[in-house]
């Protein structure tokens, strides 16, 4: 009931085939964009929506992976009252759909061309037996490394472009009297510097391991190696990471309290937002032994399955100006992302925006773009959790070394299928 007293309604432009006008409700929004950059990136689409006569009712649920948010959906999906649009990832797009929960958004799609701008990547999570149930707002790449460029000038080293490398300047950091890699430990943050370290094994042991899931591969040699290579990195972390935030993190390389962090473009946001240059006051490179190589997640929005005509058209209106190439190239310019469409030029974009667009177009004719495991994208969700209990326990010394967790990570997967 509450929801309802919320809503207003407000007129709408005639949607492609419909012959009368219609009165679009206002959109309940669930997300997890509570952080300095992305709550900026969210206000252009809020923004793009007002000035369209929707208005916005907001369900932020704090939590940078999204496990809040989606354990706030089921208990409302439940309740009978879903919300309008729920932001959502990878497979548990296709969990929803596979239920039964999510509406149809064909009509919006086949009148803008949508199967001819997004890359079919994205469309394996946005269609559901040929339908599409989602929009797309964007694409992240997860295997960055965001370093501050004084600390960096401050090793007289280089930027790292390989393993030895990257070494050698987190030595000179920690000699510096800074903190290294500044970390969030939570499983979702865990697992995205293991996915760059297992990466940078190699883009086929990557798909051999992480979507393949050949046996052999999770629990061989270079799975062992990459895990040793994470428990290493556990030394160059501060003893405080334990729980903490990502954007708590970014903000230690931000202020000068840390070298550098492993984290998806979405930390740009945190950067721009604090008045920071690229080139200047930071740097953006691939995780060392990744280049040429992406991981990617997409942030999308789901529509769930409603029952009036207002709350249908307010579907369609939000999913039509998500996809709008003006707006792809406003959020994307602020959430430190690259846009879903591919026809949006790089214009708007600073350096490392147009270092990702870049790269992802290259990983993309190369065959080296990969939905990224610690995002939902490489695999179901019992097998993503399976992956993050035991990449967790080894950063934080449960296993006596790699090969031992390499062995547990082959086990857990197999368990979870």
């Amino acid at each position: 009931m509450l929801k309802q007293m919320l809503r207003g309604v407000a007129p709408i432009a005639v949607m492609a085939g419909l012959a009368t006008p219609v009165m679009a409700e206002d959109v309940e929004v669930l997300h997890w964009w509570t952080a300095g950059g992305e709550a900026a990136a969210l206000n252009v689409l809020k923004e793009d929506l007002a000035a369209k006569g929707i208005g916005w009712v907001d369900m932020p649920v704090a939590g940078g992976g999204g496990e809040a948010a989606m354990t706030a959906l089921r208990a409302r999906v439940t309740a009978g009252d879903p919300p309008t649009a729920v932001q959502m990832l990878g497979f548990d797009i296709q969990d929803w759909a596979a239920e039964g929960a999510l509406g149809n958004l064909d009509e919006v799609a086949a009148a803008e061309g949508w199967d001819k701008v997004i890359p079919e990547a994205l469309q394996r999570f946005s269609k559901y037996d040929g339908h599409w149930i989602a929009a797309p707002v964007n694409v992240h790449s997860t295997n960055w490394v965001w370093i501050s460029k004084p600390a960096l000038e401050a090793t007289g080293l280089g930027e790292p472009t390989s393993w030895d490398e990257l070494v050698a300047v987190l030595d000179k950091m920690k000699e510096n009297g800074i903190t290294p890699v500044a970390h969030g430990g939570q499983p979702w943050q865990d697992a995205t510097i293991f996915d760059a370290l297992l990466l940078a094994e190699g883009p086929e042991f990557y798909k051999a391991a992480f979507v393949d899931l050949d046996p052999e591969a999770l629990g061989g040699a270079k799975m062992a190696s990459a895990f040793d290579r994470l428990i290493k990195l556990r030394g160059y972390m501060d003893d405080n990471f334990s729980g903490r935030d990502w954007n708590l993190a970014s903000a230690m390389v931000i202020n000068g309290e840390a070298g550098m962090q492993f984290m998806g473009d979405w930390a740009k946001g945190e950067f721009l937002k604090a008045g920071k240059v690229p080139g200047t006051d930071f740097v953006c490179i691939r995780f060392p032994g990744t280049q040429g190589s992406v991981t990617f997640n997409s942030d999308q929005f789901a529509m769930f399955n409603v029952k009036s005509e207002g709350e249908l058209e307010a579907q369609k209106a939000m999913a039509s100006a998500i996809e709008s190439p003006a707006f792809q190239a406003a959020f994307n310019t602020v959430k430190g992302s690259v846009p879903a469409r591919t026809d949006v030029p790089d214009t708007d974009f600073d350096d490392c925006g147009k270092k990702g667009m870049k790269d992802l177009a290259e990983a993309s004719a190369n065959g080296t773009l990969f939905g990224s495991m610690a995002h939902g994208h490489g695999a179901p969700t019992a097998v993503k959790n399976a992956t993050y209990d035991v990449i967790t326990a080894a950063l934080n010394g449960e296993y006596a070394d790699g090969a031992t967790a390499a062995k547990a990570l082959a086990d857990a997967v197999a368990a979870a299928q």
